[in-house]
C-alpha cells in the first residue's frame, strides 16, 4: 500500500479509500450488504494495508455507521486508521433532522459517534454545500465540534468552487478550524472539477478524495452496455442522472482500449488515471467483491504513459454540473 498526506493536513491516508456506502442494509438499497456479508471486506482492505474509511450517517440510515464501527473496532487498530462520515441529508422527516445548521450538525455527530462506536471522528464533513444557513454557522459548529475533542478534522463534499473559497475565507477570518478534503465528483466521464475547484484545491492545499471514481461502475465494465449488469447497475437510478451524455461511451472504450493494451482491468485504467492527476489523494472504491478491492489496489502499481493519457482524455466533452 501507498499512503500520502491528506492535503496539508498531517494526516496519512492510504491511496485507496474503502467507500462504506456498500455496507449496512439492503432494505435501504438491493445493492448494499448486509453485515455479515460485508465483513470479509473490511478484513481484506486492512490486510491489503487500507488505512482510510468513509462513510455517511445516512447510508442505510446509520447501520453503515454501526456496521462499519463495529468491524474496525473488532478488526483494525483504531489509532492507525483514519475513520471519516458526512453530514447533510435528512435522518428523519421531522424539522431539523437535516442539513448542516449547528443544531443539526451537532446532534447529527454525537449519533454518528454512538453508531461508530468511537470518541472521535477523525473527518467529519459536510455531504453537501446547499443550504440555506449561513456558512458562518456552519463552520462555528464545526469548530466547536473540533475544540471538544468530537472531530479532529473537517471536510466538505461536492460544491461550486466559489462556496469552498468562501468557507475557506470565513475559516480563517475567524480562526476556526479549516477543511482540508474535498469529496468531489471527478472520474474520467466527468471531469467538470478541472476547471474551479480542482485547482483551488491545490493552491489552498486541500486534499481531493473523489467519489464514484468508476462512474458507478461504468468505467470498470468489459460488458457490451456500460450501464446493465449488476444489481446496483440495473437499480441505481441516480446513476442515470450522472451519466446520460452520448460522449460517455468512448471515453469507456478508450479505457477498455488502454487496459487491454497493458493487460490489467479497465477499472484498474480508470483508477490509475486519476491517481496520476494532480491533487488527487485518494479515490473512494466501493466493493461488492473481494476482487473488487484486490484490482483497486492493483491500480497503484499502474503507470499510463503520456500517449495513453491522452488516449483517455481526448474523447471527453463538456457536461452539465452534476452532483451537487
Amino acid at each position: 500500500m501507498k499512503y500520502t498526506q491528506l492535503g496539508r493536513s498531517g494526516l496519512e491516508v492510504s491511496r485507496i479509500c474503502l467507500g462504506c456506502m456498500t455496507y449496512g442494509t439492503p432494505k435501504w438499497r438491493p445493492w448494499v450488504l448486509d453485515e455479515v456479508d460485508s465483513r470479509p471486506f473490511f478484513r481484506k482492505a486492512l490486510d491489503l494495508g487500507i488505512n482510510f474509511f468513509d462513510t455517511a450517517d445516512m447510508y442505510s440510515m446509520g447501520v453503515s455507521e454501526e456496521v462499519t464501527g463495529r468491524a474496525l473496532r473488532e478488526m483494525a487498530k483504531m489509532e492507525e486508521i483514519v475513520l471519516a462520515t458526512k453530514v447533510h441529508f435528512p435522518m428523519g422527516d421531522g424539522p431539523n433532522m437535516g442539513g448542516i445548521s449547528r443544531k443539526h450538525i451537532v446532534q447529527a455527530c454525537e449519533a454518528s459517534l454512538r453508531r461508530l462506536g468511537v470518541d472521535t471522528i477523525d473527518l467529519y464533513q459536510i455531504h453537501r454545500f446547499k443550504s440555506s444557513v449561513p456558512i458562518e454557522e456552519t463552520l462555528a459548529a464545526l469548530d466547536h465540534l473540533v475544540r471538544q475533542g468530537k472531530v479532529r478534522y473537517i471536510g466538505a463534499s461536492s460544491g461550486y468552487a466559489w462556496q469552498m473559497a468562501r468557507a475557506l475565507s470565513t475559516s480563517e477570518k475567524n480562526g476556526w478550524a479549516r477543511f482540508i478534503s474535498m469529496q468531489n465528483h471527478y472520474n474520467l466521464v466527468y471531469r467538470e472539477e478541472e476547471r474551479e475547484m480542482i485547482p483551488l484545491c491545490m493552491d489552498q492545499g486541500i486534499g481531493i478524495i473523489p467519489w464514484s471514481p468508476l462512474a458507478r461502475g461504468r468505467l470498470a465494465r468489459t460488458t457490451p452496455s456500460p450501464s446493465t449488469g449488476t444489481t446496483r447497475a440495473d437499480s441505481d437510478t441516480y446513476a442515470v442522472d450522472l451519466y446520460d451524455s452520448p460522449s460517455d461511451i468512448k471515453v469507456i472504450d478508450a479505457g477498455r482500449k488502454v487496459a487491454a493494451e497493458l493487460g490489467v482491468a479497465p477499472s484498474e485504467v480508470a483508477l490509475a488515471w486519476l491517481l496520476q492527476r494532480p491533487g488527487v489523494a485518494a479515490p473512494i472504491v466501493g466493493a461488492t467483491k473481494i476482487e473488487h478491492l484486490e484490482s483497486a489496489v492493483r491500480a497503484l502499481e499502474v503507470t499510463l504513459s503520456p500517449e495513453q493519457l491522452r488516449a483517455l482524455e481526448e474523447p471527453y466533452q463538456p457536461h452539465p454540473v452534476r452532483g451537487h
